[in-house]
């Protein structure tokens, strides 16, 4: 599903945690593929960097499901504020991490691997490779804090639509990076950039226990 880009205009006073959490049964979240955990880690991970000051956009979240298979839309943008799902759109993941499921993490160079956690959205940017892309900024130390240096960035990528499932069976994959379908890179971005959070989940036992946002 690809839906308009909403108005983003900063709310003068947010929603609190428990309101947040009516989310996703009032957008069928649930229905649509989203892990519960998923969401409630994503949610304790956003409040706890809005508290901190972190989050220019305290109104967008943006949330990476990998605990589903790359066939499925596991990408979710959320307007909290408004309860609206802005984008829900196929995701990659990357090559050493797992082929349709997404099953091993690093956050060393070289590795191309995902990185699991909580990520901070930078500004956009254009590159002879990949065209047009999102910075991140990983914020969780040993677990994410070398994106900058391994260019890890949301980008689009012909391996990342519902035509090369088709053919192969699964997305394609990237050498680590976020990789979204080319049609919806330049909203989803224009949506998500400059400050609002970015949560990418697995069930990983080793990633949970050592979180450094969730505990």
């Amino acid at each position: 599903m690809f839906l308009p880009v909403f108005d983003k205009a900063e709310p003068e006073i947010l929603p609190e945690v428990d309101e947040n959490e009516e989310v996703y049964s009032a957008l069928h979240l649930g229905d649509m593929g989203l892990s519960n955990d998923a969401f409630r880690f994503a949610l304790r991970g956003f409040e706890r960097m809005k508290k901190e000051g972190k989050l220019l956009n305290q109104t967008v979240l943006t949330i990476i499901d990998f605990s589903q298979s790359s066939t499925k839309k596991r990408m979710y943008v959320i307007d909290l504020y408004k309860k609206v799902l802005l984008f829900n759109t196929y995701v990659a993941h990357g090559k050493n991490t797992g082929d349709e499921f997404a099953q091993r993490f690093s956050n060393i160079p070289g590795t191309f691997q995902s990185s699991l956690g909580f990520y901070l959205t930078e500004n956009m940017s254009i590159g002879s490779k990949v065209g047009l892309s999102l910075l991140l900024k990983g914020l969780e130390q040993g677990i994410n804090d070398k994106a900058r240096e391994r260019e890890i960035i949301i980008h689009g990528a012909d391996y990342a639509t519902e035509d090369f499932i088709k053919k192969t069976g699964r997305l394609g994959r990237s050498y680590g990076c976020p990789s979204l379908p080319p049609d919806v890179i330049k909203p989803v971005a224009e949506t998500i950039k400059d400050g609002s959070l970015l949560f990418i989940y697995s069930p990983d036992k080793n990633y949970l226990s050592k979180s450094t946002v969730l505990n």
